[in-house]
This record gives structure tokens, sequence and C-alpha cells, in this order.
């Protein structure tokens, strides 16, 4: 469980969300997400929007309340709220083990009231 919060909590540091590289290690190729925008994001489209500018690539959230629930081996449901320039969002990700190691395969972030 450990692993796939880390792998959740890399995928926030704004220096790895900068780094093409690095954000295609922890998304699997079949990553899907849907936005707390509601816009719908797929791997390559999510990578292009955050290394080229057109995200919040430089923007630190802060996290509180995460969670996580073994599904089934190797797939972890997490939960958790992000508090940022975006304001504040509930979030939930799928995260499974793979044989490249722990990646993302889904994401969604609801807006959420203030605190």
């Amino acid at each position: 469980m450990q692993a796939a919060i880390e792998c959740e909590l890399r995928l926030l540091d704004p220096a790895v969300r900068a780094s093409r590289e690095r954000l295609e290690q922890l998304l699997e190729p079949g990553f899907t997400e849907i936005g707390s925008s509601g816009a719908r994001w797929d791997r390559e489209s999510i990578v292009a929007a955050l290394t080229g500018g057109a995200g919040s690539a430089s923007d630190a959230v802060r996290v509180s309340a995460m969670t996580g629930t073994l599904l089934a081996p190797g797939l972890v449901h997490l939960t958790f709220t992000t508090d940022g320039p975006g304001g504040r969002v509930h979030r939930s990700s799928l995260v499974r083990r793979s044989d490249a190691g722990w990646r993302m395969y889904f994401h969604q972030g609801t807006p959420a009231p203030a605190a």
C-alpha cells in the first residue's frame, strides 16, 4: 500500500509534473483522468499539458486525509484531498503494480467547498 501512496505523492511533486520522462514512468499507457474541471484526459494529453506549460506543473498543493484500500493484489484505491491554487479538490486514484512498478491507472478530481 505504501508504494502506491508514494507513487501518488511523486505525481503531485511539481518537479515530477514538469518532466515528461518521469510522468510517463508513473502513468500507465492506458491512463485516464476526469479532471476537476470535468475534462477527460488520457496519458498523452495530460503529459503534454503538464510539461507544455498549459497545466499547473509548478503549483504545489497541500495533501490531506490520504487513505488507501487494497482492492485486489497489486491494485490500490487512494482517496485524499488537495488544497492549492485551484482550490480544494477531493481526489480518487487507482494505482496498480505492473512489471514497470507502481503506476497510476485512473484519477478523478471533484471540486469541494473550502474548509
